[in-house]
């Protein structure tokens, strides 16, 4: 079984107001075990989760090497204040803010860093974002410090030239990718970005009653169209499933989204996603940080 390389052990795959209130005032050690355990009996034993900031990713991480599993995670994502991220992140406004979360990520003995620079997708109409991204400067700014640092870099972003500007600043994976042109997929490749495109988020989501199932083919079918182009080119296309975004549960979407990605890969999956995972392992553990 591959690795999940995009998870969030807080959230339940439900109402992620609900999963936080679970985790209040402390993580919930009986829960993280019982994931950790389906984890493990699913074959899964290498685990990248996107952060948050209630300590639950922190405390998996403490408890996962008891199942055999391979912890990896930011302590919690960062956002620019008053843009997508907030609830489950730290933010900042000024270049000295998010140095003083860099540092704030390396006392809590974070693996990496993760960059919210964009918005979701906006499920009711099809090549919408629900914000602007951040400028390709700031993008450039925030991973060159975190580089500095000895930190790799996961990124939350989605619309092609935002894609694109990211890439070629350097970052390590991106997840999402939503709505990529050609520049956007070449960026990709030529800068040996790993991409985890979260299929099952889109996937999962037909027959929820949310949104119009016609919209969710369309942009289901854009995204595989452009994992299939960048694997074509030799891209690194990674298996992550998002668990606990809605309708995607721990272990059950891990296993959706190999599911997706066979569909759109075909008989190359193997071979691509086992690729994916030895980068994403060479560059996100811990002995990989500087000190």
């Amino acid at each position: 079984m591959f690795a999940d390389l995009h998870i969030h052990m807080l959230l339940d795959g439900v109402y992620w107001r609900d999963a936080i209130a679970v985790h209040k005032p402390q993580p919930d050690d009986a829960l993280i075990r019982r994931r950790l355990a389906a984890y493990r009996s699913a074959g899964i034993t290498y685990l990248r989760d996107g952060g948050d900031r209630f300590g639950v990713c922190l405390r998996a991480r403490e408890l996962a090497a008891e199942y055999g599993i391979a912890y990896c995670t930011p302590a919690f994502p960062i956002c620019k204040k008053g843009r997508y991220g907030g609830f489950i992140g730290r933010s900042w406004e000024t270049f000295a803010d998010y140095q003083a979360l860099l540092a704030q990520a390396r006392a809590a003995g974070a693996d990496f860093i993760k960059l919210m620079v964009s918005g979701l997708m906006d499920f009711s109409a099809f090549g919408a974002l629900t914000e602007e991204p951040l400028t390709g400067e700031e993008m450039r700014s925030l991973v060159a410090a975190a580089h500095d640092q000895g930190f790799a870099v996961m990124a939350h972003c989605n619309g092609a030239k935002a894609v694109q500007s990211l890439a070629i600043s350097g970052v390590d994976s991106i997840e999402h990718g939503a709505y990529l042109d050609d520049a956007a997929c070449h960026a990709l490749v030529e800068n040996r970005v790993v991409w985890v495109p979260t299929l099952s988020t889109i996937g999962n989501l037909p027959g929820s009653g949310r949104y119009d199932d016609a919209v969710l083919t369309q942009i289901l079918r854009s995204a595989q169209e452009n994992v299939r182009k960048v694997a074509a080119l030799g891209g690194f296309i990674g298996l992550g499933s998002d668990a606990g975004a809605f309708r995607v549960p721990h272990v059950a979407g891990t296993l959706s989204e190999e599911k997706w990605l066979r569909q759109t890969l075909g008989e190359e999956t193997d071979a691509i996603l086992t690729a994916a995972e030895t980068q994403v392992k060479s560059r996100f553990q811990p002995a990989k940080r500087g000190t």
